[in-house]
């Protein structure tokens, strides 16, 4: 594709100014001298048809989740309804500005209150806090709350947290941020904890665990109370990573299944926007032996008026300027709104059918790390294909090709070849066919004609980009302008 520099052409423009009317003056001579470029600037003489087409066609060469099926789900890129876009530009909303007195934004407030409610009932939780910026931030906020609750009850010897080694690689990183040792756990063969391997390194040096459930593997811990009477018979704390909460949103609560604290990733289970680098937003729900640690200043209620309350001696403190990104909430707010309970469960319900439909029809094809039914995401192992010389990596190139965007790969680190497939609740049966026609081609390529899908993509812009400086330094230019 040519750039709309190459398609200039001397003369041609989209507006052209008539010369000035008898009596009236040249710009030359209105301007003063400094304000007259020296020579017009190098700017692509096109006519507005080849500009609509131009950008048009650029638009078609780019994936979005308005024109491809994005088979890394939630975890990137889930459909947003654009009603919860159209909610949260009401000037209302978007014309707030952070340090209005809080008797001037009581809807706003009253928003946020009812926000943070529904979210402590879909965790089976008694407190919330909107504060975190997004899912890391409300991770490194839930273990600040489990720290000082120890400290506060002189557990200062507590200095481990225990993450299975199929977390997410946020986890460990938060434990350790907060100033924790951390512990790996083993799986186990059907893709749990392994409760021997927990038994065994459990203490009374055990701060919490971290656990998401449903796991990164797609499978729903099935011993998750056992767990957590474990970690809390030996005085610690239990954290849930609340990525995936996609998958039981409306079906089963945290809180009641011995869960003390956890996030959630709006994005990724109440729709607003993520891909392209947010804003994002993860709330932080916890019981009431931790609700004294939360993020100041907390949305209180006193008859119909709403307030900041800031008196909370044993808080952490804030962790986000102002009150958390608020554009966030109202569109989650608007997506909660339109779905009710009922909606959300069925959305949870659509999204775990997709899954399974798909691991259905890849299955025997396709090696899956561990053969279960799943949840929302699926794991499948690219290692039968390494003795025809194709990788992961190569499958998810020509996924491309049919014009699907590749899954997440090489995730979770405990499957060697992983592809992980997360299709969603929004997708129609005619798209997983189409996906998964693709894949099973690509497998039958893999066995016949390898080369093929070794070298792909053949049919984008560009082939294969060091994948790490593509997007961490990028080089946009144009060669025709030096």
């Amino acid at each position: 594709m040519k750039t709309i520099f190459e398609k200039s052409r001397p003369g041609r423009a989209t507006v052209y100014f008539p010369p000035p009317a008898p009596g009236e003056r040249p710009i030359e001579e209105i301007l003063p001298r400094t304000a007259l470029r020296a020579r017009p600037p190098a700017l692509p003489e096109v006519a507005e048809l080849e500009v609509v087409r131009h950008f048009t066609e650029l638009s078609h060469r780019t994936f979005s989740i308005d024109g491809n099926f994005y088979p890394l789900g939630s975890c990137t890129m889930k459909y947003n309804p654009r009603v919860n876009e159209k909610v949260a530009a009401l000037p209302g909303f978007a014309r707030l500005h952070p340090f209005q007195p809080a008797e001037t934004v009581q809807g706003m407030l009253e928003l946020l209150w009812r926000l943070e409610r529904m979210l402590a009932e879909i965790a089976g939780m008694d407190a919330v806090t909107l504060q975190p910026a997004a899912g890391a931030q409300g991770e490194l906020t839930g273990i600040l709350l489990i720290r000082a609750h120890h400290v506060e009850n002189r557990q200062g010897h507590r200095t481990e947290v225990l993450i299975p080694d199929s977390a997410h690689g946020t986890n460990p990183a938060t434990a350790t941020l907060c100033g924790y040792r951390t512990v790996s756990l083993k799986t186990d063969r059907r893709g749990g904890v392994d409760l021997e391997d927990l038994k065994a390194k459990l203490s009374d040096r055990t701060a919490a665990l971290m656990i998401t459930n449903p796991s990164t593997l797609g499978l729903f811990e099935e011993r998750i109370r056992t767990i957590a009477d474990l970690v809390h018979g030996a005085g610690g704390l239990v954290y849930m990573d609340g990525a995936n909460m996609n998958a039981i949103q409306g079906k089963v609560r945290p809180g009641d299944f011995g869960v003390d604290v956890m996030h959630f990733n709006l994005h990724k289970t109440f729709s607003t926007p993520h891909g392209g680098g947010g804003p994002g937003s993860g709330p932080v729900a916890c019981t009431k032996l931790l609700e004294p640690y939360l993020p100041v200043p907390r949305i209180v209620r006193e008859g119909d008026r709403f307030s900041f309350d800031f008196s909370a001696p044993k808080s952490i403190g804030r962790v986000k300027s102002f009150w958390g990104n608020v554009g966030m909430h109202v569109r989650a707010y608007a997506y909660l709104r339109a779905h009710g309970p009922e909606g959300i469960r069925r959305n949870a319900e659509h999204a775990v059918l997709n899954a399974n439909y798909l691991l259905a029809r890849l299955r025997g094809t396709y090696k899956v790390a561990y053969d279960r039914p799943c949840m929302h995401e699926f794991v499948l192992d690219g290692s039968p294909f390494r003795k025809y010389g194709v990788r992961t990596l190569d499958i998810a190139k020509r996924l491309l090709d049919f014009r699907f965007h590749p899954p997440t790969i090489y995730f979770p680190l405990i499957v060697h070849e992983a592809l992980m497939i997360e299709p969603t609740e929004t997708e129609n049966k005619e798209t997983l066919d189409a996906f998964a026609d693709a894949m099973l081609r690509i497998a039958e390529e893999a066995r016949t004609n390898p080369e093929v899908v070794r070298t792909a993509p053949h049919t984008t812009a560009v082939k294969r980009l060091n994948e790490v400086k593509a997007a961490k330094e990028p080089i946009v230019r144009c060669s025709l302008c030096g």
